[in-house]
């Protein structure tokens, strides 16, 4: 037996264990480095890759290293017994094999995969090959089996009303943060709206990320339950509640393989809100030259897999097609987007218009599921919560339930504005390339980094007034955004020009 050892590396999402090379109780050599073990203690067991240690200071001879993950899923004390044994490979590889070879899997095959995935067996090149396998074709049946499958792995949530309504934007558009102000709309109403959200992985902030900028989004299932039982509405990290956690680890490897294809893209979501306990889902599709979907055609296929496995599973959804040519609102990271959102909300003057009337949009089409409500009241009610300020009350009826953000979170004090090269008037605006930049900055690590947009699609401007502001953290942060910026802007204006671009001043 070995002595347990919490050992402090971050390894998300993979398991790690270390073994010192002068392990009393195993000989080293049995053992290869990288290669899986089972560790087990207690009844309880993970599979995680092991590092053989040499310098003996780092790791007793009776001792075996578990990284940050790795302690927390096997769930025991510290200098709690253990053992390890060389890990068996999983036999759902088999099926992963023939779906290489072209083969349809059954919804068994697809059920053993997604469960191994999620109890951490497969490495991430093999999770790799399931995802590349499928991307090259995937039937109706299977994305249905895959949804299933998803759902009913981890936690799965249930509710004590008959309508639990949720939102989903398939993202791409950056300062899109409308599950900010809809959902206290929705609450104010008095709908249950439990929305847990995503992290950013290579955008520059998700809702869960702008949202702890005000309050405490780690919340545990119960005080989650809690929460939109007192106050109808929350706003939460999904990973968490360990929702659909094969999901997670999926997409940790999809993301840099830029493996994004529509059936993947619906399973995912669908599994997410099918374990949130969701009856009633609308979907934002952004359409748009830079957006993820970005013709109409592709957007109406998209809306018809929504459709078809919604309607398979007992989802009532509404598909709404949206305009994803340029960014939403004026900030983009945490603390510009909170700004945005926050003034929306107070009914402020100048609050972002576009910003305000696509949260109005979608809160509309999100309360005409209300059985109470006359067809088509939804929008009207939803901007009368809003006018009101009791969509503001109950965003911070909201705030303070989940745990009220009390740190100050201050924009970058690295600062560089990107000028237009002429007059004219602006073209287009890259969302991609807006996102990029506002990333290279720092965020949403940073929640004061990102871009202030100063110009939208079809505003004049003149030569060498300011289209936006880059605010950092960290000078190589910095740097690299306004190195970036400098190559190209992401705006277009009269045509394709380069930006007349300054320079950093550091």
């Amino acid at each position: 037996m070995l002595k347990l050892r919490r050992f402090g590396i971050d390894t998300y999402p993979e398991n790690v264990a270390l073994l010192s090379r002068e392990c009393v109780a195993y000989r080293a050599e049995d053992f290869q480095a990288l290669k899986k073990i089972e560790v087990t203690g207690d009844s309880r067991q993970i599979l995680a890759n092991l590092v053989i240690v040499v310098d003996p200071t780092l790791i007793g001879p009776d001792e075996l290293g578990l990284g940050e993950q790795a302690f927390r899923r096997l769930g025991l004390p510290e200098g709690s017994p253990v053992r390890i044994a060389q890990a068996t490979p999983p036999r759902s590889l088999e099926a992963i094999r023939s779906k290489i070879n072209g083969h349809t899997l059954s919804a068994e095959e697809i059920d053993a995969i997604i469960t191994d995935i999620a109890s951490h067996r497969y490495s991430p090149m093999e999770i790799a090959a399931y995802l590349i396998s499928s991307a090259s074709f995937m039937t109706t049946g299977e994305m249905l089996n895959l949804t299933h499958s998803m759902a009913k792995v981890g936690n799965k949530l249930e509710w004590d009303a008959p309508v639990i309504i949720d939102k989903h934007c398939i993202g791409g558009i950056p300062g899109n943060r409308t599950s900010m102000i809809l959902v206290p709309i929705i609450a104010a109403h008095g709908l249950p709206i439990p929305k847990t959200s995503s992290r950013a992985i290579t955008s520059p902030a998700g809702t869960a990320d702008t949202m702890e900028v005000l309050a405490n989004v780690d919340l545990p299932m119960h005080d989650m339950r809690s929460v939109v039982e007192r106050e109808k509405g929350c706003l939460v990290w999904g990973g968490h509640v360990n929702l659909s956690p094969a999901d997670d680890i999926l997409i940790s490897v999809e993301r840099p393989l830029r493996i994004d294809t529509p059936e993947q893209m619906v399973a995912s979501i669908l599994s997410k809100k099918l374990a949130a306990g969701s009856t009633h889902l609308v979907v934002d599709i952004p359409v748009g030259p830079s957006a993820k979907v970005r013709s109409h055609i592709d957007a109406v296929r998209l809306r018809k897999m929504f459709e078809y496995i919604g309607d398979s599973v007992g989802l009532v959804l509404d598909v709404i097609l949206t305009d994803g040519s340029q960014p939403i609102g004026r900030g983009v990271g945490p603390v510009l987007e909170v700004r945005d959102v926050m003034a929306v909300l107070r009914n402020e003057p100048g609050a972002p218009p576009d910003l305000r009337e696509r949260a109005l949009l979608l809160a509309g089409r999100m309360l005409d599921f209300d059985p109470e409500l006359r067809g088509g009241a939804g929008h009207a009610r939803a901007r009368e919560l809003l006018d009101s300020g009791q969509a503001f009350d109950a965003m911070e009826r909201i705030i303070d339930a989940q745990g009220r953000n009390t740190a100050r979170h201050t924009l970058g004090d690295l600062v560089q504005e990107v000028v237009s090269p002429e007059d004219g008037t602006v073209a287009a605006i890259d969302c991609h390339q807006i996102a990029r930049i506002a990333r290279l900055a720092g965020a949403p690590l940073d929640k004061g980094a990102g871009i202030d947009l100063f110009k939208k699609v079809g505003d004049p401007i003149r030569k060498g007034e300011p289209l936006y502001r880059i605010h950092a953290c960290v000078p190589a942060d910095f740097g690299f955004a306004t190195d970036l910026a400098g190559e190209d802007s992401g705006y277009t204006v009269n045509g394709p020009s380069e930006t007349n671009y300054t320079g950093p001043s550091r």
